[in-house]
Protein backbone atom coordinates (compact mmCIF):
# COMPACT_ATOMS: atom_id res chain seq x y z
CA UNK A 1 0.00 0.00 0.00
CA UNK A 2 2.89 2.30 1.10
CA UNK A 3 4.48 1.25 -2.62
CA UNK A 4 1.21 2.51 -4.16
CA UNK A 5 1.46 5.48 -2.54
CA UNK A 6 4.90 6.55 -3.31
CA UNK A 7 3.75 5.90 -6.70
CA UNK A 8 0.81 7.31 -7.27
CA UNK A 9 3.11 10.69 -6.02
CA UNK A 10 5.66 10.10 -8.37
CA UNK A 11 2.83 9.81 -11.29
CA UNK A 12 1.62 13.31 -10.12
CA UNK A 13 4.45 14.93 -9.35
CA UNK A 14 5.90 14.16 -13.05
CA UNK A 15 2.49 14.88 -14.45
CA UNK A 16 2.59 18.14 -13.01
CA UNK A 17 6.22 19.10 -13.64
CA UNK A 18 5.19 18.16 -17.25
CA UNK A 19 2.57 20.69 -17.30
CA UNK A 20 4.23 23.37 -16.14
CA UNK A 21 7.12 22.68 -18.60
CA UNK A 22 4.47 22.48 -21.43
CA UNK A 23 2.94 26.00 -19.97
CA UNK A 24 5.96 28.06 -19.57
CA UNK A 25 7.23 26.45 -23.56
CA UNK A 26 6.94 29.30 -26.03
CA UNK A 27 3.74 28.88 -28.32
CA UNK A 28 5.03 29.59 -32.26
CA UNK A 29 2.05 31.53 -31.95
CA UNK A 30 4.16 33.83 -29.37
CA UNK A 31 6.30 34.14 -32.59
CA UNK A 32 4.42 34.45 -35.32
CA UNK A 33 2.53 37.54 -33.13
CA UNK A 34 6.19 39.32 -32.39
CA UNK A 35 7.00 39.09 -36.02
CA UNK A 36 3.55 40.57 -36.80
CA UNK A 37 4.50 43.25 -34.28
CA UNK A 38 8.19 43.63 -36.38
CA UNK A 39 6.10 43.89 -39.60
CA UNK A 40 3.74 46.69 -38.02
CA UNK A 41 6.71 48.41 -37.41
CA UNK A 42 8.08 48.65 -40.66
CA UNK A 43 5.41 49.89 -41.87
CA UNK A 44 5.22 52.13 -39.73
CA UNK A 45 8.58 52.93 -40.76
CA UNK A 46 7.69 52.47 -44.48
CA UNK A 47 4.46 54.78 -44.31
CA UNK A 48 6.66 57.88 -43.19
CA UNK A 49 8.96 57.05 -45.89
CA UNK A 50 6.51 56.87 -48.15
CA UNK A 51 8.25 53.41 -49.47
CA UNK A 52 4.55 52.01 -50.91
CA UNK A 53 6.06 49.23 -52.26
CA UNK A 54 7.63 47.82 -48.78
CA UNK A 55 4.23 49.23 -47.49
CA UNK A 56 2.62 46.36 -49.53
CA UNK A 57 5.09 43.94 -49.08
CA UNK A 58 4.84 44.29 -45.68
CA UNK A 59 1.02 44.48 -45.42
CA UNK A 60 0.51 41.10 -47.66
CA UNK A 61 2.69 39.35 -45.02
CA UNK A 62 0.41 40.53 -42.22
CA UNK A 63 -2.56 39.18 -44.02
CA UNK A 64 -1.22 35.85 -44.61
CA UNK A 65 0.41 35.38 -41.82
CA UNK A 66 1.23 31.89 -40.16
CA UNK A 67 -1.12 29.58 -38.44
CA UNK A 68 -0.29 27.59 -35.84
CA UNK A 69 0.90 23.93 -35.62
CA UNK A 70 -2.45 22.12 -36.07
CA UNK A 71 -1.73 20.35 -32.08
CA UNK A 72 -0.95 24.04 -30.98
CA UNK A 73 -3.68 24.96 -32.63
CA UNK A 74 -6.01 22.26 -30.90
CA UNK A 75 -4.60 24.08 -27.72
CA UNK A 76 -5.97 27.52 -28.39
CA UNK A 77 -8.70 26.51 -29.35
CA UNK A 78 -9.78 24.66 -26.50
CA UNK A 79 -8.91 27.29 -24.46
CA UNK A 80 -11.09 30.24 -26.49
CA UNK A 81 -14.32 27.63 -26.04
CA UNK A 82 -16.70 29.90 -27.00
CA UNK A 83 -14.83 32.97 -27.82
CA UNK A 84 -13.05 30.84 -30.69
CA UNK A 85 -15.70 32.58 -33.05
CA UNK A 86 -14.60 36.40 -31.45
CA UNK A 87 -11.02 35.45 -31.57
CA UNK A 88 -11.78 34.18 -35.39
CA UNK A 89 -13.19 37.48 -36.15
CA UNK A 90 -10.35 39.42 -34.76
CA UNK A 91 -7.84 37.67 -37.06
CA UNK A 92 -10.39 37.89 -40.44
CA UNK A 93 -10.73 42.26 -39.44
CA UNK A 94 -6.96 41.96 -39.13
CA UNK A 95 -6.87 40.27 -42.50
CA UNK A 96 -9.03 42.44 -44.46
CA UNK A 97 -7.63 45.68 -43.06
CA UNK A 98 -3.71 44.42 -44.31
CA UNK A 99 -4.93 43.75 -47.48
CA UNK A 100 -6.75 47.07 -47.50
CA UNK A 101 -3.15 48.46 -46.44
CA UNK A 102 -1.71 47.17 -49.22
CA UNK A 103 -4.20 48.09 -51.91
CA UNK A 104 -4.09 51.50 -50.72
CA UNK A 105 0.02 51.15 -50.97
CA UNK A 106 -0.19 49.89 -54.71
CA UNK A 107 -2.17 53.25 -55.93
CA UNK A 108 0.36 55.19 -53.64
CA UNK A 109 -2.36 56.93 -52.31
CA UNK A 110 -0.91 57.84 -48.44
CA UNK A 111 -4.39 59.22 -46.54
CA UNK A 112 -5.84 55.99 -47.59
CA UNK A 113 -2.29 53.69 -46.66
CA UNK A 114 -2.64 55.49 -42.94
CA UNK A 115 -6.67 55.64 -42.77
CA UNK A 116 -6.08 51.27 -43.41
CA UNK A 117 -3.78 51.05 -41.13
CA UNK A 118 -5.21 52.64 -38.01
CA UNK A 119 -8.44 49.88 -38.71
CA UNK A 120 -5.42 47.40 -39.13
CA UNK A 121 -3.60 48.69 -35.69
CA UNK A 122 -7.52 48.91 -34.09
CA UNK A 123 -8.31 45.10 -34.89
CA UNK A 124 -5.13 44.20 -33.23
CA UNK A 125 -5.24 46.41 -30.08
CA UNK A 126 -8.93 45.41 -29.61
CA UNK A 127 -8.17 41.62 -29.86
CA UNK A 128 -4.34 42.04 -27.30
CA UNK A 129 -7.73 43.97 -25.23
CA UNK A 130 -9.92 40.93 -25.24
CA UNK A 131 -7.51 38.03 -24.92
CA UNK A 132 -3.71 38.41 -24.24
CA UNK A 133 -3.99 38.92 -20.85
CA UNK A 134 -5.88 35.54 -20.11
CA UNK A 135 -4.24 34.16 -22.75
CA UNK A 136 -0.66 35.02 -21.32
CA UNK A 137 -1.92 33.50 -17.99
CA UNK A 138 -2.98 30.40 -18.71
CA UNK A 139 -0.32 29.27 -21.71
CA UNK A 140 2.51 31.29 -19.54
CA UNK A 141 1.53 31.41 -15.96
CA UNK A 142 1.96 35.26 -16.04
CA UNK A 143 0.18 38.98 -17.48
CA UNK A 144 1.11 40.89 -19.47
Amino acid sequence: MKKLLIVTASVISLAIAASQALASEPLEFQGTMKKLGTQMQTITSAIARENWELVDETAHKIAEHAQPPAEEKQRIVAFMGSNMAKFKAFDGQTHEAAHEVAEAAQVKNGQSVIAAFQKLQTSCLACHQAFRPAFTEHFYGKSK
